[in-house]
């Protein structure tokens, strides 16, 4: 078995885990299989969506910042972080990450959603509107498109 396969292989209990919404299970899970491979950018990956979920938002992003040391294009873990340094306030960083995620992955909604929720943080509205429409035309789920719309509506530019 090659390296990534093993790698994915031991987080799989963990993104069950995960799925069944069993966190504080799951990143008992993954700090073991990091204590085993810290060379693991899945587990990193899935420890900063944990500890995100449980809101534990400084450690989820050093998880997602350990996970892009070990692998620079993981677009997930580059969009999680845009998310998270918004949420934290640090939004020049968060435009930042997210211009990452939009030059590794431009017609990508979920990095158009990010890099235009940290510049509406920001305050410009052009900005914001223009990476949010973009986001529309990926055909987004109901439930964040209406988010989308109603945001773009309220926003004077």
């Amino acid at each position: 078995m090659d390296r990534d396969a093993a790698h994915w292989e031991a987080v799989e209990e963990a993104a069950e885990l995960m799925h069944e919404e069993r966190f504080h299970e799951a990143l008992r899970v993954l700090h073991a299989v990091l204590k085993a491979d810290p060379t693991n950018s899945y587990a990193f990956f899935f420890l900063g969506q944990a500890l995100y979920e449980v809101g534990e938002l400084e450690p989820a992003r050093d998880a997602y910042r350990a996970c892009l040391n070990l692998a620079p294009k993981h677009l997930g873990a580059r969009i999680a972080v845009t998310h998270v340094e918004r949420k934290l306030g640090r939004i020049r960083e968060a435009i930042k990450e997210g211009m990452i995620a939009v030059d590794q992955a431009p017609h990508d909604g979920d990095a158009m959603y990010a890099v235009g929720l940290a510049y509406a943080a920001r305050g410009d509205n052009p900005a914001a509107r223009r990476y949010l429409e973009a986001f529309l035309h990926a055909k987004p789920e109901l439930e964040t498109r209406l988010e989308v719309e109603a945001l773009l509506a309220s926003m004077k530019d």
